[in-house]
């Protein structure tokens, strides 16, 4: 949704590279750069202009004039602006103290609410609780049906006694679901309320009506923000005409401009809580305003991905898989057995492509990604198992005519059978090097993957003794290359708006993503 807005943010940077000070002319250059592309993202007009007093305040002060690389410290600060519109920190659902805890859902219709209802039972189930879903939307048709099979798909329970299609009180319902949930010790109930093509008397009466039948303690308004500035005015008139406590972004995956993201904490008061980013039950979680900063300028979201990896992940076989590759023999141990389950489990996570998307520097590779067929991961786990459990534990007896058969039963090329097990070596090598410590293969020394200082120093030695051209012009373009990576490595530690232009893979990962 914010590749538009990245990418300008993106070439904005870039112009300040290499600037030993920044002049007034520059700050302002800037800031108009960065206003047209909140506008073009569709960021409400009181926003950017806020937005843009803030970074020119800060960027003519002195945290930039006597930094040693202003145009970091121009990055950082239009990242922490971000962090402040997309609302500060992190807000967290609050619990009654006495259950249940009464959550309310509000908002127009086609947001999403229903679907959303069944997400966030699902990850309230994730938390350790019990979620009750109260089916009070008793107007649009099939509304209450489709609550049901959202619930019984995300394993929770549904409070449902009103058939609906126009008939039923929404309020009694809601009412009743109450005691319903006392009685069967149910700790959560979500609301679950009736939506409008647009704003009308009658939406915001039925919605009061229900807030005060059962005294939510949470009413989460559900936004679609694929909508745009109309999302905002919307916001304002439910603020105003009901009260909400915290917004929930819906259909965060789409690609629309985002604008109503970036807008909708700063101009309504009331903090994004939740996001939902797919249409599966599980692509829901909480929203963190410091995460989408730094998704936006291009910084990656690594605490994201991690936190995925650990929910995915079993420590027990993380720490068998390592012994193995750290064995004796060289990693043989790890078998094309192994290597499927590695696959399932990073499949578990989610989409390649959005995990790829949350690594730093990936903004550079959008179009790479995006090509990206997931169904090869289906492909490779079909050739896996059209293996006999000899050939996964040893690939190299798999001659000619086991690969006819193996191509055969997997439906695919002889070739692809033969590729497969070529990038399984290459893998298995690479992973065993780098659970011994011996660096990434092509990266040797590199932080972080290992490479003793030996290794270092003998590159350094190596580097000594390079010779320079004789062509003057070729010798000034070397020498340019050399300050600008010089620079680039005097920012380690510092939030990067871009990926190095000249970088490649490992000859080892080209091989291995085919």
């Amino acid at each position: 949704m914010f590749d538009t807005l990245s990418d300008r943010l993106a070439a904005t940077f870039k112009n300040l590279r290499g600037k030993g000070r920044l002049s007034e002319a520059d700050i302002d250059a800037t800031a108009r750069e960065i206003r047209i592309a909140l506008l073009e993202a569709d960021v409400a007009l009181p926003v950017v202009r806020a937005f843009i007093k803030q970074i020119k305040e800060r960027a003519a002060g002195v945290e930039v004039s006597q930094a040693l690389n202003p145009a970091q410290q121009v990055i950082k600060i239009v990242n922490e602006e971000l962090i402040g519109i997309l609302g500060g920190e992190t807000r967290r659902l609050r619990f009654a103290k006495n259950p249940p805890t009464v959550i309310m859902l509000a908002g127009l219709q086609g947001a999403g609410k229903t679907t959303l209802a069944g997400k966030l039972g699902l990850w309230l189930k994730s938390q350790g609780h019990a979620p009750l879903l109260v089916a009070c939307d008793l107007q649009r048709p099939n509304a209450v049906n489709q609550l049901s099979v959202v619930a019984e798909r995300a394993g929770v329970a549904v409070y449902a006694p009103e058939a609906g299609n126009g008939v039923g009180d929404p309020v009694k319902v809601a009412k009743d679901s109450i005691a319903y949930a006392k009685t069967k010790q149910y700790d959560v109930v979500v609301v679950d309320t009736a939506g409008r093509l647009g704003i009308d008397q009658e939406l915001m009466q039925q919605a009061a009506d229900i807030r005060d039948a059962v005294s939510p303690d949470e009413i989460l308004f559900v936004v679609d923000a694929m909508v745009g500035q109309d999302a905002v005015n919307t916001a304002e008139a439910f603020r105003d005409g009901v009260g909400f406590d915290g917004v929930v972004l819906s259909k965060l995956d789409g690609d629309a401009r985002g604008g109503a993201a970036l807008s909708i904490a700063h101009v309504t008061g009331r903090q994004i809580m939740f996001a939902s980013n797919g249409e599966k039950l599980d692509e829901f979680d909480t929203f963190h305003p410091d995460r989408m900063a730094s998704r936006i300028l291009g910084m990656g979201d690594m605490l994201s991905l991690i936190e995925k990896a650990e929910q995915t992940f079993s420590q027990d076989e993380a720490e068998k898989m390592a012994a193995k590759l750290q064995g004796s023999k060289g990693g043989k141990d790890f078998t094309l057995d192994d290597f499927l389950a590695q696959m399932e489990q990073v499949r578990k996570m989610g989409s390649i492509s959005k995990l790829l998307g949350m690594l730093p520097g990936m903004g550079q590779m959008k179009e790479q990604i995006a090509n990206i067929d997931e169904r090869e991961v289906d492909r490779t786990a079909a050739i896996i198992k059209s293996m006999t459990p000899a050939e996964r534990h040893d690939p190299t007896i798999i001659n000619g005519s086991r690969r006819a058969r193996v191509a055969r039963g997997s439906g695919v090329e002889v070739s692809a059978v033969k590729n497969l097990v070529e990038r399984f070596f290459e893998a298995r090598k690479m992973m065993s090097r780098m659970a011994q410590g011996g660096g990434m293969p092509g990266m040797p020394g590199m932080p972080g993957m290992g490479g003793g200082p030996g290794r270092q120093k003998k590159q350094v030695k190596q580097a000594k003794g390079k010779r320079k051209s004789g062509n003057p012009m070729k010798r000034k373009a070397d020498e340019q290359a050399a300050a600008e990576r010089r620079e680039q490595g005097g920012m380690a530690g510092q939030p990067a708006a871009e990926a190095p232009q000249n970088f490649e893979l490992p000859d080892e990962f080209k091989k291995f993503m085919g």
